[in-house]
């Protein structure tokens, strides 16, 4: 693990910020591998409007929890199945990560390009969502594909390096920033840990 870099991702809050296409662009200009686009009450028309706001340059960076049919309109990063969408359409061959909140559950999905496991720590961005996982089952868990999920913060890297996670995901540290200038002090802040 030490050797490879750590994957980052981001992933937009379910209802859009103001300005959010800037917060995405921001976030891949600091080279942050991913962001999610997850947006399940937005219309397809939204959703289009916020990808075509984005430089196309980021396009392959862009993962959509939903809202599908987009793939035939955008050269997209992929998808990312949840509860809500959790099948890939039918002849789609790009790439596909997944939503686990279990850790067998997390191993039973080898085959995908990720799966983020949640929560590892206590959220952000959904108070009272708390840590599910000992240290111990982090520590014994056989799954080579997860990313880290769920109150990610700079200061908690150690922590998610200490288990076996090929990366992070981030949602409420990054995207609760009041402002394109908070949110680069806080990237700053995760270059830091590297």
């Amino acid at each position: 693990m030490a050797d490879k870099p750590m994957m980052k991702i981001a992933i937009t809050p379910p209802v859009p910020i103001v300005d959010e296409h800037e917060y995405v662009v921001a976030i891949l200009e600091d080279g942050w591998d991913y962001v999610h686009l997850r947006h399940p009450s937005a219309t397809t028309h939204d959703m289009r409007r916020l990808i075509e706001a984005i430089p196309q340059r980021f396009h392959n960076r862009l993962k959509l929890h939903g809202h599908f049919e987009l793939l035939n309109e955008f050269n997209l990063g992929g998808i990312h199945l949840n509860s809500r969408c959790p099948e890939a359409p039918r002849l789609y061959s790009g790439k596909i990560s997944r939503t686990c909140h279990a850790i067998d559950e997390a191993e039973r999905f080898g085959d995908m390009e990720y799966v983020t496991l949640s929560p590892i720590f206590d959220s952000i961005s959904k108070p009272g969502y708390t840590s599910a996982f000992s240290s111990d089952q982090l520590s014994a868990m056989k799954c080579r594909n997860a990313v880290a999920l769920g109150g990610v913060t700079p200061s908690r890297i150690d922590a998610v390096n200490r288990y076996p996670f090929i990366g992070y995901a981030v949602l409420g540290y990054l995207f609760n920033s009041g402002s394109i200038y908070e949110l680069r002090q806080r990237l700053k802040e995760f270059k830091q840990t590297l």
